[in-house]
């Protein structure tokens, strides 16, 4: 697989925004919580650029990822493929660079997963461990190894 992270500008934001929409929309639904404008500014409110990355697989852009590195881990704040490029291994080919990354420097990744999305399944599967839960949402960690 063809795989690039490539750095994003300012001027990605709106599209990343539209990445989001459609990676989040089928699990927004499900528990009565979908709405476009809200997914759009809460994402716009935060991003930084220089944090964010976009996927590109065969040159098609498939999705992003964003991580913020803190004091003792990184946290894993959005990562969205589009519905259409899911299933096909990109996100586990990402999670690979990034678990490189992180070992490397011996850093846990956090992250937070909408509480009945498919996303819960993924990062188990990855070796995140489920950590706490709140209202809409399931937090992991996965320790370096």
């Amino acid at each position: 697989m063809d795989l690039a992270l490539l750095a994003t500008t300012e001027s990605d934001a709106d599209t990343l925004a539209d990445i989001r929409i459609a990676a989040m929309r089928e699990s927004l639904e499900r528990i009565g919580r979908f709405d476009p404008q809200r997914a759009r500014e809460r994402f716009l409110a935060s991003f930084d650029p220089a944090l964010c990355w976009v996927i590109e697989t065969e040159g098609i852009q498939t999705g992003f990822i964003v991580i913020r590195p803190q004091e003792d881990h990184w946290l894993l704040d959005h990562f969205y493929i589009l519905p259409e490029h899911q299933s096909r291994g990109i996100g586990a080919a990402v999670l690979r660079k990034v678990f490189e990354s992180a070992d490397a420097q011996r850093m846990p990744i956090r992250l937070g997963a909408l509480r009945g999305s498919d996303s819960n399944r993924f990062y188990q599967r990855h070796g995140f461990v489920q950590t706490n839960e709140a209202e809409w949402d399931i937090y992991y960690v996965r320790h370096p190894s």
